[in-house]
């Protein structure tokens, strides 16, 4: 690695992105400096404020709305387009100009991440970016700001850790490297998961003290919960040549369910008491209504002497803001809706509900279809039971009955849980069901803070990998498998089956690489083929080269397939080469598939798409 002086872990969050660092040169963690960058960015017109959080919305005014000195921000530019606070209030009041959500566009494998589609169902007068560019203005403007104040050390000189959520797949983290590296940022660039750099936030707070917060055997629960997804993650407490160290288990489905949702409930909710009145909101009403419900929500939860706060709800416009109509939002309203609807008690054989989908359906993301975040948890303890039955110094110490895995401890990120009668109700549920299986009740682990704890301890880690401090082990989150279709005759009405072939095990390392065993693999050239992948987040014993003949539904979930064409060069088409394949998960935690022939002459990439155009 090269002399950089300062790590700097990044948030690019769903709500807002965070800026934070930490000074290389300490020599140990009680030396340890870090710190949270205050971002410049404009909040009124013409107006700069420097802010600890620059909220991830990108706005695409109209060229009579803002005059080029509005725009103006303290590097001296002057872009088309507005992001941080003062995009996120002029997008509350004219919503279809407003870009929001881009992080959960950018894992969506329904749609072309590269297409200019953001936002979406904006008339055509509005010019459109793409999620993987609305995610570069976000870091350019992160890595411009950090240049402005520390031009001797520029940030693409310096190590960079982007976070991402932990049920992230390959081709959603091969996006994000991408958007950094278009913006400068890919020669010291590493992707870190957000619960994993929660807890990492926990580490350095405590200050060296963590081992005795926690003990051999814990197991530590990471509940994630911020504007767009929940992020469940599972950290074991196990010990190596006579010192604790912690090592990621499990991690959960990529749930599109956070405080996105919650301030569309509260919306509806609005927008029903408006219609009662005789009041009818449009499509595009409702969405400017549920940024105003946002804000209300921060306000209702964060200060207790407050029972109700104003919302305005805008008319609707392409230009310009038209007339507006006020109403107001109630403490008794948030609680009733958030905790009854986002938060209800259940058991813990509760699973999340589904239902049959509209054959027929407009673009959007793919939220959760079940909003009440304890019967997510609930599936996802009960999967993982088995999460530690095979992991030295873990063997007796869940019950056999058990229904679920057992934690003792739990870490709570987010901004969602700023509120904490929802982190109260949400410990509550997890002890009631760990008391009815006669265990004890989890401890929580305080000291994180809730909106930076992420970038924080992402520039700590960026000073754990230089060989100091505590660091926890993890690799891949699952276990990847490609699809190897078997030779038979033509049977009507019947395709080939396909069998698993293990390309990477769970908890591969980044940084690390394996070639599979000799295997009869033939790899079709010179005409358009498909590759399947499979992903598993509960097979933890498969090693590189393991042949699945069959599997549970519930074991493995296929992945976005890859269309390719891939060159024969001096063969024919539609000729197979027998070759063996070769698998790494790059120091970024991207995972390569290369075909080699067997006379070594020749060599075939096959990467995770990252197109979203199959």
């Amino acid at each position: 690695m090269s002399e950089a002086r300062f790590a700097i872990g990044i948030d690019l969050g769903t709500t807002h992105c965070v800026l934070a660092a930490v000074d290389l040169q300490a020599s140990d963690l009680d030396e340890v400096v870090d710190w949270i960058e205050m971002i410049p960015q404009l909040t009124a017109p013409g107006a700069v404020e420097e802010r600890p959080l620059l909220p991830s919305f990108l706005y695409l005014p109209h060229p009579d709305e803002l005059r080029a000195e509005d725009r103006t921000l303290p590097w001296g530019e002057q872009p088309p387009f507005v992001v941080g606070e003062l995009a996120r209030s002029m997008g509350s009041r004219t919503p279809i100009r407003l870009v929001a959500s881009a992080k959960s566009w950018l894992c969506h494998p329904g749609v072309d991440r590269r297409a200019a589609i953001l936002p979406v169902e904006a008339p055509e007068e509005v010019q459109r970016v793409s999620p993987l560019q609305a995610s570069m203005r976000y870091l350019e403007h992160l890595r411009t700001a950090w240049n402005l104040r520390h031009p001797d050390a520029l940030m693409a000189e310096q190590d960079v850790v982007l976070t991402v959520p932990a049920s992230f797949d390959p081709a959603a983290r091969e996006l994000t490297a991408e958007a950094a590296a278009a913006v400068g940022l890919g020669n010291h660039l590493v992707l870190l998961e957000e619960p994993q750099a929660a807890l990492y936030h926990w580490i350095l707070a405590t200050r060296g003290q963590w081992r005795k917060q926690v003990r051999l055997g814990d197991i530590i629960l990471v509940i994630d919960l911020g504007g767009g997804t929940t992020d469940l993650s599972l950290i074991a407490v196990t010990e190596r040549d006579g010192s604790l160290e912690l090592v990621r288990v499990a991690v959960g489905d990529h749930i599109l369910l956070g405080g996105d949702n919650m301030d569309l409930a509260l919306a509806h909710a609005v927008r029903a008491k408006l219609a009662g009145q005789g009041t009818q909101l449009d499509p595009w009403q409702l969405q400017g209504l549920t940024h105003g419900c946002r804000s209300a929500k921060e306000i209702l939860l964060s200060d207790a002497s407050v029972e109700a706060v104003p919302v305005v709800v805008p008319s609707r416009g392409s230009r310009l803001i038209g007339g507006t109509l006020r109403t107001e939002l109630t403490r008794d309203e948030v609680a009733r809706i958030l905790i009854e609807g986002f938060f209800p008690a259940v058991e813990a054989s509760a699973r999340p509900a589904t239902r049959a989908r509209a054959a027929l359906t407009k673009l959007g993301l793919p939220y959760a279809q079940d909003a009440a975040m304890p019967r997510h948890l609930a599936a996802f303890l009960g999967r993982q039971v088995e999460a530690t039955r095979n992991l030295a110094g873990f063997e007796n110490r869940l019950p056999e009955n058990a229904s679920f895995l057992h934690p003792t401890a739990v870490l709570f990120n987010g901004g969602v849980f700023k509120a904490h009668s929802l982190l109260d109700r949400t410990l509550s549920l997890l002890n009631n069901w760990l008391t009815a299986e006669g265990a004890p009740p989890a401890r929580l682990l305080e000291g994180a803070d809730l909106d930076l704890a992420v970038a924080r301890g992402a520039a700590y880690y960026g000073y754990v990998r230089r060989g100091r401090g505590v660091r926890i082990r993890g690799g891949t989150a699952k276990s990847y498998y490609v699809g190897v279709e078997s030779a038979m005759p033509a049977v009507p009405g019947m395709e080939p089956p396909i069998q698993g072939l293990c390309i990477a095990p769970f908890g591969m390392e980044e940084g690390t690489q394996a070639e599979l065993p000799p295997q009869e693999v033939g790899l079709v050239v010179g005409e358009p083929v498909r590759f399947r992948f499979f992903g598993s987040s509960v097979r933890r014993v498969d090693q590189v080269g393991t042949v699945l003949e069959q599997w549970a539904p519930e074991e493995l979930e296929e992945l976005e397939e890859i269309e390719a064409n891939l060159p024969a060069e001096d063969r024919q088409p539609g000729e197979v080469v027998p070759v063996r394949l070769h698998a790494a998960v790059t120091e970024v935690g991207t995972l390569r598939l290369e075909a080699v022939s067997r006379t070594g002459t020749e060599t075939w990439k096959v990467e995770f798409d990252v197109r979203g155009e199959n």
